[in-house]
């Protein structure tokens, strides 16, 4: 009997262990229970960079998965850096794209470098069953970083001081805004979309845009909530911590980031209303997903670990632990394109890495126009490599 009354104890303990269970919050223990995603990655993947948005570092990410995975990637023809931007992209400024036979297309795995989105050209080149996701900035900060970048590239910048100066009186500057070159000083986020980035923003126009655009991207990441928005990204496409985990890349030094007033980012916003309301829109949605999709306390968890492991990997990989004026980065490979009055960083490696570690930092901190070239000789090796002009002084 007494036996028995053990038993009959463990049992209802038991029991109650399993109804508490029942009733507690499932994301606490999700750190126990989740590791990494079981079911296979997704693999045919179109990213829209958009401008001065973060989306620079985002394109390592794909870059590093492609090469790692052995995918193809829609890289730019010929001695091209981009899709074809300004103008919308078309199915020939992809190199090899022609190249599967009579009347037939190549298909790739990755599109992720610069382009004017045009979907039906787009799906000339990209699987059914591509996954479509891109990436939004407050348009005042947006529209400063691109001030200083593309200071001496845009009309409208050319011949105004600063940025407080241009928003004053900004179509005194724009002019009639029909230049291409000028869509980095307008909208440039919209005109990235391929949306008419000098459209008034009425109701009914923006309204039907957003919907295009939700219809078509699965996903628009946040830059200002960039950690939350590569852990929505990773959830989305299966992929393994250290395949979203990356260092800001194209980053300027903070002696050339002007810090806007109040009043001059209300202007800018107003000045890129379109770009504004496109900016609110997925902001708001993309915290609606975070929530629905993850969870408040899973969300946490799995922002804590991205972090932690990029710094685990920054105390690995980085000689200086943060990035450095481009005078002081020692290889010459890992130097960053320089533009306008922009002080773009770049990174060191540690010395004395070896083969394996090295090689997974230097992809890490490889810039986009290196890290392009070097997989256009990889996917292309018959064809002239890449000439990046800056590097060959």
């Amino acid at each position: 009997m007494g036996l028995l009354r053990v038993l009959l104890l463990l049992l209802v303990v038991a029991v109650l262990l399993l109804v508490a269970f029942l009733h507690v919050d499932k994301e606490l223990f999700w750190p126990m229970l989740s590791g990494e995603p079981e079911d296979p990655p997704v693999t045919n993947i179109m990213f829209l960079k958009t401008h001065k948005t973060a989306s620079s570092t985002v394109l390592n990410i794909l870059y590093r998965f492609a090469e790692s995975h052995n995918l193809s990637t829609a890289l730019p023809a010929g001695g091209r850096v981009h899709l074809g931007y300004p103008w919308l992209f078309l199915a020939r400024y992809v190199e090899g794209v022609e190249e599967a036979g009579p009347g037939a297309r190549r298909r790739f795995n990755i599109m992720c470098n610069h382009m004017r989105f045009n979907l039906p050209e787009v799906q000339k080149v990209m699987p059914e069953d591509t996954f479509y996701f891109s990436i939004l900035r407050d348009p005042a900060h947006q529209l400063e970083s691109a001030f200083t970048y593309y200071k001496g590239y845009v009309p409208a910048f050319r011949k105004v001081k600063t940025l407080d100066a241009f928003l004053a009186s900004p179509q005194h500057f724009y002019g009639d805004g029909q230049m291409l070159s000028n869509a980095y000083a307008r909208n440039n986020m919209w005109f990235d979309l391929g949306f008419d980035h000098n459209a008034p923003p009425e109701e009914g126009y923006v309204r039907a845009r957003l919907a295009e655009v939700e219809q078509r991207f699965q996903l628009v990441l946040i830059a200002e909530h960039f950690d939350e928005s590569v852990v929505l990204l990773r959830h989305l496409l299966r992929w393994r911590l250290d395949d979203v985990v990356a260092f800001r890349l194209n980053l300027r030094s903070q002696r050339t980031v002007t810090h806007l007033a109040p009043e001059s980012r209300e202007l800018a916003r107003r000045w890129c209303a379109l770009d504004w309301r496109l900016y609110q829109h997925f902001n708001r949605t993309l915290w609606e997903r975070l929530y629905t999709e993850l969870g408040p306390q899973r969300l946490r968890t799995d922002v804590a670990r991205l972090r932690a492991r990029r710094l685990e990997l920054a105390e690995l990989c980085l000689q200086d632990g943060a990035p450095q004026n481009q005078a002081l980065i020692t290889d010459r490979l890992l130097q960053p394109f320089q533009s306008g009055q922009a002080d773009i960083l770049g990174y060191n490696l540690r010395p004395g890495l070896d083969n394996a570690t090295l090689h997974m930092c230097q992809r890490m901190v490889m810039p986009e126009l290196q890290y392009m070239a070097h997989l256009y000789s990889q996917q292309f090796p018959e064809k002239p490599r890449k000439v990046i002009p800056f590097l060959e002084g």
